[in-house]
């Protein structure tokens, strides 16, 4: 009777235990749901803390040398690595500030005439600020363009260029906002990054912490070669730039210049973005120069494939041009500018990431991982 009774119950009490089981996968299912839908509701958060965490490679790429040449604790010679980085920015400010600032005013105002000169040549219109540049630049003068009730400067004109400028306004306050919480967080990023990196470390399983340490540490120094080798050929770019089109006589050349630099930390689209303000300006001046320029970019863009990257590559990340391009597009899709502007450091995290945790250690394949014979971050 009694193991009549066990094997009555055993049943039941199986199917009580499957049922338990089916009810814990769903919730676990249901949690990591819940979990991406927070992230995503976050996504400009999570955005701003990679770019604070950018900031503190950069900082401790350069404390790290001053730290162990003069003996200085971490904070201090993040202090004083600060402090040198501002006074060099504030003696470049004082020395070609306001020459740059000059020929960004310049090319500010001569880019409506460029874009009316490129509406008329090849006959389209770019909206909506496309007809107040061909009024400004087309014919020349007042009384081109002018309308009905008084002119360029009508109502309707006037509404779309506030509205242009306020939307302009508070772009540049949340940049402007942006970039100090991003500054002030990679400081303190940078001061104890070992704290933040075990923080990390202890939301995943024991077994598991070791390899997601270790994988985390090639993360930040493959991060830190990507970034080094990124601003010299940011330099090379914006220097050949600026040069070349002075030498084409195109006004402003120190501002094309420095946009071809800062847009050039986006590979690939940054060499096409960065071309597109001196072509127009050639473009407006006409003769020979649209030629020249087309030339000079082309040039520059194949000197950057073929013999700057090849050259700095060797203290970077290597990863197929198809790859970087298609996740610039991805990330751009999903995160907007923001995303396009840290469409590379975020490619170069999921590549080294995948490589360790997923080619090597879920599939068991021998790979090279970018970063993990460096020195630890």
């Amino acid at each position: 009777m009694q193991q009549d009774k066990a094997n009555t119950a055993s049943p039941a009490a199986g199917g009580v235990r499957g049922d338990v089981a089916f009810l814990r996968r769903v919730l676990i299912v249901a949690g990591v749901i819940l979990l991406l839908l927070l992230l995503w509701q976050v996504r400009e958060a999570l955005l701003l803390t990679f770019a604070g965490v950018l900031v503190a490679v950069l900082l401790l790429a350069v404390a790290r040398p001053v730290e162990a040449r003069l003996g200085l604790s971490r904070t201090w010679s993040l202090l004083a690595v600060g402090l040198a980085l501002a006074a060099l920015l504030g003696l470049a400010g004082v020395l070609v500030g306001s020459e740059v600032t000059a020929q960004v005013a310049q090319l500010w105002e001569q880019l409506p005439r460029a874009i009316g000169a490129f509406e008329q040549r090849f006959d389209v219109d770019i909206p909506p600020l496309g007809e107040a540049a061909r009024q400004a630049g087309g014919e020349g003068g007042g009384e081109a363009g002018g309308s009905a009730d008084g002119g360029f400067f009508d109502a309707s004109v006037l509404r779309t260029l506030a509205g242009h400028a306020a939307t302009a306004g508070t772009m540049i306050v949340n940049a402007l906002s942006a970039l100090v919480i991003a500054v002030v967080g990679g400081f303190f990023l940078a001061v104890d990054p070992a704290m933040y990196r075990k923080g990390v470390v202890m939301l995943v399983p024991v077994e598991q912490q070791e390899r997601v340490e270790d994988a985390l540490l090639a993360t930040g120094n493959a991060l830190r070669m990507w970034l080094g080798a990124q601003l010299v050929s940011m330099c090379i770019v914006g220097t050949l730039a600026g040069l070349g089109t002075w030498l084409i006589g195109l006004p402003s050349p120190l501002a094309l210049g420095l946009f071809a630099a800062l847009v050039g930390f986006v590979p690939l689209l940054g060499a096409v973005a960065g071309a597109v303000p001196p072509l127009l300006l050639a473009l407006a001046a006409g003769g020979d120069a649209l030629l020249w320029t087309a030339v000079l970019f082309l040039v520059i863009q194949q000197l950057e494939s073929n013999m700057i990257l090849p050259l700095v590559e060797k203290h970077m990340v290597s990863m197929p041009p198809a790859l970087m391009l298609f996740a610039v597009v991805a990330v751009g899709l999903l995160f907007g500018l923001p995303g396009v502007i840290l469409a590379a450091p975020i490619t170069v995290v999921t590549y080294v990431l995948v490589k360790q945790l997923y080619v090597r250690e879920t599939l068991g394949q021998e790979t090279d991982v970018p970063g993990e014979d460096e020195a630890p971050e």
